[in-house]
């Protein structure tokens, strides 16, 4: 699941994305609104992570604007402002959620998957699929009730997959899921996660569409 952190204190915006990429995430790190901006319109994110007082501006002019042009992402407000006119005027020009500094990470992380469970109209943090079920909060697999251990880019793959569970998503979606703008030098290995994980569990349970990417069958069968 990738993110985007809007922060321009350096420190504060290595300590989240240290732990929130233990926590399973890629977190893609800008420093001001116009580094954000042009992020989100290049590339596909399942979350954003907004600091409100920028080099260049504050953010929920940002937020203004991306609601205005239609943009559905969930953004999560993280700020050391807690003033309640803030409060309202953000959330009333689109933030999903508002968090102030000091946090927990753990805290955050689960403020970030109740956005991400509305976003897929998930009920809760379990993605059942047959004898699957994926678990986002434990950041655990289970296969016909068997814990199934995987490394962490499986992992990566997996809940991508999970979240789209019965669409087909891209090998462009889920390189980005599992690298960001690191990239990685290996064309092939992308094809060599998604071959442990058929082995792991049942290889029926992904399927391969030709041309257009990768799918997780609602059913195995």
């Amino acid at each position: 699941m990738r993110l985007l952190l809007l922060e321009d204190d350096k420190i504060l915006a290595e300590g989240i994305i240290i732990g929130l990429t233990r926590m399973g995430y890629v977190v893609e790190h800008a420093i001001n609104l116009s580094q954000a901006e042009s992020a989100l319109k290049t590339d596909q994110f399942e979350l954003a992570i907004f600091d409100l007082g920028l080099p260049d501006g504050n953010a929920i002019q940002l937020i203004k604007k991306l609601r205005k042009v239609g943009s559905q992402l969930p953004i999560l407000v993280l700020t050391a402002w807690d003033d309640i006119d803030t409060k309202v005027s953000a959330l009333n020009e689109g933030a999903n959620d508002y968090v102030v500094k000091p946090f927990e990470l753990r805290e955050l992380e689960a403020r970030i998957r109740v956005q991400v469970r509305k976003a897929n109209h998930q009920l809760n943090d379990v993605i059942q699929c047959g004898e699957l079920s994926v678990d986002l909060a434990s950041q655990q697999c289970r296969f016909h009730s068997q814990v199934i251990n995987l490394t962490r880019l499986e992992w990566l793959v997996l809940k991508q997959l999970a979240l789209h569970l019965g669409k087909i998503v891209s090998k462009e979606q889920l390189e980005s899921a599992c690298y960001g703008w690191n990239g990685d030098n290996e064309s092939n290995s992308l094809e060599v996660h998604i071959h442990h994980l058929r082995k792991k569990l049942d290889p029926r349970l992904i399927t391969t569409v030709r041309g257009l990417g990768y799918r997780l069958q609602e059913e195995s069968s």
